[in-house]
């Protein structure tokens, strides 16, 4: 909506110049004139002289005042005196002869109101892990800080794990919406108070790593006192620090909201996300394979299969080179019998042909560098020859402020999973778990959900010709019926929370269709 009276703007060098001169003028004019009548009043001897230079002095000033505010409205009406009501008549609409474009209104943005408590301390917590680890991790720590009544701090990101990706908070998530989206639950700061915070800098804080899979109740009575001692407390690590089942409803509703609605990414990764869609979506559906076929996770699962001698050798340094991958020992073997490795580009073939997926489709590949390159790749390609990826949809231009961010990159990849008609991880990591977790947030779109353990049997029964085809696609298709991403329950193994679902990957509480439902418990 336009402003229908403003004033004519002539031009704002010209007029700063006539004013600085005129306001000079003026300026002189009046002390002039003052001191004359001061002076003509130090010689008055008569009581109605002096009403009479009292008056005029009065007069003088304000009429001063008045041309010099003409003035300044003139040169910066439409800012500072925006509010007052326009002294120039309707003759003055000739901005368009001007050329001068005026800009629409913007509403002002609604705000949740702040939830007012009293203030226990600081919590400060440096995530761990990828980005999809720290997401949900970051989800944690807010529904922590909100039940201690605490303020937290902007999640410090990790940028010492395999990935060194230095990106910081604000480089991969809106800052500002985190923050204020969150006012009516917690408080959070972007820094510490500063005599705090120089406190922290000289090493002046408790620091420890939360007990892995944790009820509140333990944050309640081990962490809460903590902060109330010290102040400020600083959690070193964060991934799986609260259980996953057994917590208040309004606490796993807290989470879901800072999974769905806080954690929004940077408007540059929206915005690029948007565009790979829309050239995916120009070519029709397309589906996204989050094939974790990756050297990082090839080290550091142990899965060798398909891999020759000089990669596993290259795979094992890999694994002793990192400290915090504490199992070295590995038979990749008798794992992927487990169903405890990533499925290889030539599996992942099979199994989707087996589902009848149509191989004219576009295959999205959401990973970084497949493992092996193109020898690895070619029974895929071959079987699906519409594979695309971020760096052939888009340019290097386009891509070149991600590089080296692997985090970032991830993001990008997430938005396009969320998207896609079909999305199928080849491993349940991180970023598997959480994207199907959304999936069923946003309608429990199509997520193919894979039983690696019974896939392995078939695809080696098959290979060895002890099935048919058809023998094999069927085997495929009955073991996945129900393993599309619907509505179904959340199973809860009480003393062994690493082996039962995740939350973030089934957050029933938040979902509509289930929320009658009670998790399933194995005792």
């Amino acid at each position: 909506m336009y402003e229908t009276d403003m004033c004519r703007v002539d031009d704002r060098d010209k007029k700063k110049r006539r004013f600085a001169i005129g306001a000079m003028g003026l300026k002189t004019l009046g002390e002039t004139r003052v001191a004359r009548l001061k002076s003509s009043m130090a010689n008055a001897r008569s009581p109605k002289m002096k009403v009479w230079l009292i008056r005029a002095t009065t007069t003088v000033l304000l009429w001063t005042c008045l041309v010099q505010l003409t003035a300044l409205g003139g040169t910066w009406g439409p800012r500072v005196l925006k509010g007052w009501p326009s002294c120039f008549t309707q003759d003055s609409h000739s901005a368009a002869a001007l050329d001068i474009k005026l800009l629409p209104t913007v509403p002002a943005r609604v705000l949740p109101p702040k939830r007012v408590y009293k203030n226990n301390g600081y919590l400060v917590v440096s995530c761990n892990g990828g980005l999809n680890q720290m997401r949900s991790a970051i989800c944690d720590m807010v529904a922590i800080a909100r039940y201690l009544n605490v303020t937290l701090i902007v999640p410090e990101l990790d940028k010492t794990s395999f990935w060194s990706d230095p990106s910081e908070f604000e480089d991969i998530f809106d800052l500002d919406h985190f923050i204020t989206s969150l006012r009516d639950e917690v408080r959070v700061l972007k820094q510490l108070p500063p005599r705090l915070k120089k406190r922290v800098e000289l090493g002046i804080v408790h620091t420890m790593p939360p007990v892995s899979w944790s009820d509140i109740s333990y944050y309640h009575n081990q962490i809460l006192p903590l902060i109330q001692k010290y102040k400020v407390v600083h959690l070193n690590r964060t991934d799986a620090r609260l259980a996953n089942n057994g917590q208040p409803l309004e606490l796993q509703k807290l989470r879901c909201r800072v999974n769905f609605g806080a954690l929004r990414f940077t408007t540059q990764i929206e915005e690029l996300g948007r565009r790979v869609v829309k050239l995916l979506r120009q070519n029709g559906p397309f589906l996204v394979l989050h094939l974790r076929y990756e050297m990082d996770m090839l080290a550091f699962s142990g899965c060798t299969q398909g891999c020759n001698a000089e990669e596993v050798e290259e795979l094992t340094r890999m694994r002793y080179a990192y400290p915090w991958w504490k199992e070295k020992i590995i038979n990749s073997d008798l794992k992927r019998k487990d169903g405890l490795c990533p499925l290889t580009p030539e599996e992942t073939a099979l199994t989707l042909r087996a589902l009848d997926i149509d191989n004219d489709i576009q295959i999205y590949i959401a990973a970084g560098e497949i493992y092996g390159g193109k020898r690895r790749m070619d029974s895929l390609a071959d079987a699906y020859p519409k594979l695309v990826r971020k760096e052939t949809l888009l340019g290097p231009a386009d891509l070149q402020y991600f590089q080296n961010h692997s985090s970032q990159m991830a993001a990008l990849d997430y938005l396009v999973s969320l998207e896609s008609d079909i999305f199928v991880p080849t491993y349940d990591g991180n970023m598997a778990k959480v994207v199907e977790g959304h999936r069923r947030f946003l309608g429990f779109k199509k997520t193919i959900l894979l039983d690696r353990r019974l896939l392995v049997e078939l695809i080696d029964k098959y290979n060895s010709g002890f099935l048919s085809w058809d023998e094999f696609s069927n085997g495929v298709k009955e073991a996945h019926a129900e393993r599309m991403g619907n509505p179904t329950k959340r199973l809860v193994i009480s003393d062994r929370p690493k082996e039962e679902d995740y939350f973030y990957a089934n957050p029933e509480e938040c979902l509509q269709a289930s929320a009658e439902d009670e998790p399933v418990s194995i005792l």
